[in-house]
């Protein structure tokens, strides 16, 4: 035993100082094991849809509804089982529904069926876990009382007495309110052990801080960053390409409150300076693709802030591609190729007619030159963005919890694509003077990105934020997947064909199983029975297109969270959910409210069909856990040895 072993076994020794601990906890471990895995669920592409993913987390992508369907079967009618699942999804406001429609003497007889009910579910959904695990999860202020009531005690002769006695005094002491919350919450707790956002919940929604708020508290989550994501991670860290991105798409989808209420970033700078610039300019290619809660008393003002940081994003991505030849977008230098006086774009020698070429602050010139004001406006909406409180709470939260990809028991979870040429060869990617494809690529942009927001060093600091803006829109990067991102000419290029972004082979070659299964090896995984799951490109069900590839090997799991794409889908989104069982892929029906699903009972309506089914039911020693558990299991029985052996003396 060398000399860090035993210092590492000293230091396990303090937490079980004697034989009797350790072994009592290597049988618990070991028990651990042999139980069911846990259930995963899988979201992607959220962008910023608040309540339909609040929802589908509440009810588990329909798991509420199945549990309560398998424990009442057809004892319960259909209106019951609807009321019940909608109080365990909306506890307080259902409660409060509740409240003015019951009488006084009603409401006890409510309290009494409703928390019997409560506690069936909830025995159900915690059977596959360890008391210790369901323990950790019970709200402190009812914890005796909700394990007392879904254990099992057999030293107890009349159990149904026992029960109904906890609960009677439940609600004589005017508890029933508090303990159906707790139970609710805890049963939504209980269905979703751990969840997988695969990437992009900023963007086209009004809500992605309210998700982040819901995903900084949740219980156990990782995310893969989409490309959406990453450019507000740039935000945050001060890039002033990322900003001017972010704000963009904030105006074009009429969802600046989410950047002035949701965040507290003032925009004020940038409204003034528009109002002053842009007031005699024509900003019809600038328009704004608003829904129905958009207030178009802004929208005169809304537009020529967006025709204002369309600009300087021109501009500032004009001067970063300069300052970095070799992430090789020379051809999105545009702005040098405008003919102001034919109002035209000139490529090659072809022109093609622009919608609008009026912009006052461009120096024919210089064209990617900020003027003194441009520079203003863009340093206090720097300063706006590094300062904002929780907008750096929910970037450290992505950088903490996520990456650009995951491996978790036995997938692989990114967001885009691996890039990759059209014989599935992987590309190399030229990154600051060293080319990198497949795994290392994605390690050495995660690197850098990781140095944007963090490093000290200004110089690295830099280079790490101008590899996020690439990230975002660079044509080898592995989350956008794309070979140009045509942002200008889809604002301002008559001509249609400019505006087609043309695919990464990688989506050519889903099917493939000669190319799924390199990019599984690639990452170090079996491909007989490992899968790739990923989003970013939505699934357009309407035209018969799949999510499933490769036989089930790999996922595509964009449905269309986001109302933009939902004409284009047919759908509101899918989730995977992966258990102890197999695989269910889940699509999802739009969402109509929140407010809805409280006074009608609607539930989202999910079609469910089930990818693979395992022979032997999975359990936590096939999953990432099990490794670490048996790991632990492994040190405790030499720290066990050691106390035996009497190179460790047993204290207590």
């Amino acid at each position: 035993m060398d000399d860090l072993e035993l210092k590492y076994l000293k230091s396990l020794a303090k937490q079980y100082p004697t034989i009797a601990a350790a072994s009592t906890e290597i049988i618990n471990l070991q028990a651990i094991l042999n139980l069911p895995k846990g259930t995963e669920h899988f979201m992607t592409d959220i962008h910023g849809e608040y309540e339909q993913f609040n929802h589908i987390l509440k009810n588990g992508s329909g798991s509420v509804r199945r549990k309560i369907d398998e424990e009442f079967g057809n004892t319960l009618s259909i209106k019951d089982k609807k009321s019940l699942a909608t109080l365990i999804y909306y506890p307080e406001e259902k409660l409060d529904i509740v409240m003015q429609e019951e009488d006084e003497a009603s409401i006890e007889d409510w309290y009494k069926i409703t928390l019997h009910r409560l506690v069936q579910i909830t025995k159900r959904v915690s059977s596959k876990y360890t008391r210790s695990k369901v323990r950790k999860a019970l709200p402190p202020d009812f914890s005796y009382i909700i394990e007392e009531l879904i254990t099992e005690k057999a030293e107890v002769q009349d159990k149904e007495a026992y029960y109904n006695e906890i609960i009677h005094t439940i609600i004589r002491i005017g508890r029933a309110p508090e303990f159906i919350v707790a139970l609710s919450n805890l049963i939504q707790r209980l269905v979703i052990d751990h969840l997988h956002i695969v990437g992009d919940i900023f963007d086209r929604g009004p809500g992605p801080h309210i998700i982040l708020d819901t995903l900084c508290q949740y219980h156990s989550v990782d995310v893969q960053w989409g490309n959406h994501d990453i450019v507000w991670m740039g935000a945050a860290s001060g890039h002033l390409a990322c900003i001017a991105n972010v704000i963009r798409m904030a105006a074009r989808y009429g969802n600046l409150d989410t950047l002035e209420e949701g965040y507290g970033i003032n925009l004020i700078p940038l409204a003034t300076f528009a109002l002053d610039v842009y007031k005699d300019t024509d900003c019809e290619a600038f328009a704004i693709k608003y829904n129905t809660d958009y207030d178009t008393k802004d929208l005169s003002l809304d537009m020529k802030m967006h025709k204002a940081i369309a600009v300087l994003q021109f501009k500032l991505e004009g001067q970063l591609i300069m300052r970095r030849p070799e992430f090789d977008m020379q051809d999105r230098l545009l702005l040098e190729h405008i003919d102001y006086e034919n109002k035209a774009l000139v490529l090659d020698g072809v022109s093609y007619a622009l919608k609008d070429v009026d912009f006052p602050t461009i120096n024919r010139e210089r064209p990617y030159e900020l003027t003194a004001e441009e520079e203003q406006v863009m340093e206090r909406l720097r300063q706006a963005f590094v300062k904002c409180e929780k907008l750096q709470k929910h970037v450290r939260f992505l950088f903490s919890e996520g990456g650009l990809y995951k491996v978790y028991n036995s997938n692989l979870l990114y967001h885009g694509c691996v890039p990759m040429d059209e014989e599935g060869n992987f590309n190399k990617v030229n990154v600051y003077g060293e080319e990198y494809s497949g795994k290392e690529l994605y390690d050495v942009l995660e690197h850098y990105a990781r140095k944007g927001y963090y490093s000290h060093d200004l110089k690295e600091k830099l280079k790490g934020q101008d590899i996020i803006w690439y990230i975002w829109a660079g044509p080898n990067s592995p989350v956008f997947g794309k070979d140009k991102m045509a942002t200008f000419e889809r604002y301002l290029v008559e001509d249609k064909e400019l505006h087609k972004e043309t695919k990464n082979a990688y989506y050519r070659l889903l099917d493939s199983e000669m190319v799924v299964n390199r990019i599984l090896q690639e990452f170090g995984l079996d491909e007989s029975r490992s899968h790739i799951v990923n989003g970013h490109v939505p699934v357009e069900r309407k035209k018969g297109e799949t999510p499933i590839h490769c036989g089930g090997k790999l996922l595509v799991i964009d449905g269309g969270f986001s109302k933009a794409y939902q004409d284009k889908t047919g759908i509101a989104g899918y989730t995977l959910v992966v258990n102890s069982h197999g695989m269910r892929l889940v699509a999802h029906e739009p969402f109509e409210s929140t407010e809805s699903a409280i006074l009608h009972e609607s539930d989202i309506f999910s079609d469910s069909f089930i990818l693979e089914t395992t022979a032997l039911r999975q359990k936590i020693s096939d999953t990432e856990i099990g490794a670490e558990l048996r790991e632990t299991i492994h040190q405790l029985e030499e720290l066990l040895q050691a106390y035996r052996d009497g190179i460790l003396i047993e204290k207590g």
